[in-house]
């Protein structure tokens, strides 16, 4: 279990989320010579070549992996092997034209929130559990809180944006608008899944631990993102993000803990 563990995590970061992070800067070339002219592609410091000599790499080798992960779970329908694919596809069509999603800013940082969020959620339920429609439909939910930390990367690229027709939400709705509407989909999105874990499922120490871990988010957004989120969107994220990341092990545990009873008690009938 621990090698699955290890080879799901190294396919869902460095490879697929390594494909991502390089396709999108590829294709924000452009954008990043104004926006951080000083990154390795707009700076010159890597050439074609080898960024889509590496986009090629990490992509086959996280879709190989996914497959390798279903051989070795003996899944009769390789799951993993198929949201690889389908992760993969949806980053390919945030980043590159002529679809370029990250230009119409709601779709754009909801797929790239998704992306984060549900998506490795499901290769892992996938892989050590079932996959099943309940799960789904709470990452899926789950992933609004994903759309607004996309949303946070969006402020330092305001102008590059502006100049090459790009409608992120720092863009289309101003800078004070944009940063609400992040913290909203950040903190209610949160705040929601504790009360379906406190109210829906009664698991009152998970909703409590979570509730926890929202509230020095809240802490950082008022003390760093709110105030000014271009000067701050890196600080904002170094202090909040771990606790956004535990909060998302933690309803994980919850929704574990609960199938585990649930079968338990199924294997008694």
């Amino acid at each position: 279990m621990i090698g699955q563990l290890l080879t799901c995590m190294v396919m869902s970061g460095p490879f697929l989320t390594g494909y991502t992070q390089t396709i999108n800067d590829w294709y924000d070339r452009e954008i990043d010579a104004i926006n951080e002219p000083y990154r390795p592609i707009p700076s010159g410091r890597i050439g074609e070549k080898d960024v889509i000599t590496q986009i090629w790499i990490l992509l086959a080798g996280g879709i190989g992996l996914g497959f390798l992960l279903d051989h070795w779970a003996g899944h009769e329908v390789p799951v993993v092997g198929l949201l690889s694919i389908f992760g993969s596809f949806i980053s390919y069509i945030y980043s590159a034209p002529p679809l370029k999603l990250k230009q119409w800013g709601w779709a754009g940082n909801y797929a790239l929130g998704s992306s984060y969020i549900a998506l490795p959620w499901w290769a892992g339920q996938a892989l050590f559990g079932t996959l099943t429609p309940d799960v789904m439909v709470l990452t899926v939910l789950y992933s609004i809180a994903g759309l607004g930390i996309a949303i946070v990367n969006d402020f330092k690229s305001i102008e590059g944006d502006r100049q090459m027709g790009l409608q992120s939400l720092p863009v289309a709705f101003g800078v004070d608008t944009a940063k609400w509407i992040c913290v909203a989909s950040i903190d209610v999105t949160q705040l929601g899944v504790a009360a379906y874990l406190a109210a829906g499922l009664h698991e009152y120490t998970y909703a409590g631990v979570l509730l926890a871990l929202i509230l020095p988010q809240m802490f950082f957004q008022y003390k760093y993102f709110i105030p000014d989120p271009i000067a701050n969107d890196v600080k904002y994220q170094a202090s909040a993000q771990p606790f956004l990341v535990f909060g998302l092990l933690t309803t994980a545990l919850c929704i574990g803990h609960v199938n585990t009873i649930a079968d338990a008690a199924a294997a008694t009938l």
